[in-house]
């Protein structure tokens, strides 16, 4: 019987020191992966193309195409392109900080827009397409006009972009997100999308191997 017991206790021990590892291993696997993210709002025009052009950056998670910046709540794309409730076309970017810095997001904005042109983005005109960066916090704010001060030395034109708070993000209709990779054919996303998108692929591998 004693033999039976020291087997059984000897079984116990060591069940408990195997739980009690797993758990450690555990707790060590939560504590290194905290699946942090966070989220930056821009605007640039239309929205198909900053979405296409975000969603090719390391640490971007998800971008979705919406509208910001206006009076009315959950506005209609159409009601949007009358102009009369005040929104832009934005994104909403999910990034994770540990990969991609919200600066690097902003010096990617300046560099995938034209930010001197009043409410207008080539032939898309309209205080809907106007340049925007709607910021969450002071470190935000004060991010935002630090990174337009670098950048209006790369431009002729002063900078009319706004820098304001954010108050509300309106998600667009299904039908656009993920425009441009799931309508790449589209007039709109061969003439105007690919060749933006094309030119920002190839900024991005010569980083890469710098």
């Amino acid at each position: 019987m004693k033999a039976i017991h020291s087997s059984l206790l000897s079984l116990c021990l060591t069940f408990a020191f195997a739980i009690a590892s797993l758990v450690r291993a555990e707790d060590k696997i939560m504590n290194t992966s905290t699946n942090h993210t966070e989220t930056a709002v821009f605007g640039g025009g239309c929205y198909w193309c900053t979405e296409a052009i975000y969603q090719m950056l390391p640490g971007v998670k998800s971008v979705a195409s919406g509208f910001a910046g206006g009076t009315r709540d959950n506005p209609t794309y159409e009601e949007v392109c009358t102009g009369a409730t005040g929104h832009a076309e934005v994104i909403q970017i999910e990034y994770d900080p540990a990969v991609i810095s919200y600066e690097k997001l902003l010096d990617t904005f300046w560099q995938v827009h034209d930010p001197t042109t009043l409410n207008r983005q080539g032939n898309d005109v309209g205080t809907q397409y106007r340049s925007i960066i709607l910021y969450k916090t002071d470190a935000e704010k004060a991010a935002a006009e630090k990174s337009k001060a670098a950048a209006q030395k790369n431009f002729k034109d002063p900078i009319v972009t706004q820098i304001v708070p954010f108050k509300k993000f309106w998600r667009a209709d299904d039908y656009h997100q993920n425009y441009f990779r799931t309508h790449p054919n589209q007039p709109y996303c061969r003439a105007v999308i690919r060749p933006k998108v094309e030119k920002f692929e190839k900024k991005l591998k010569e980083s890469a191997t710098h």
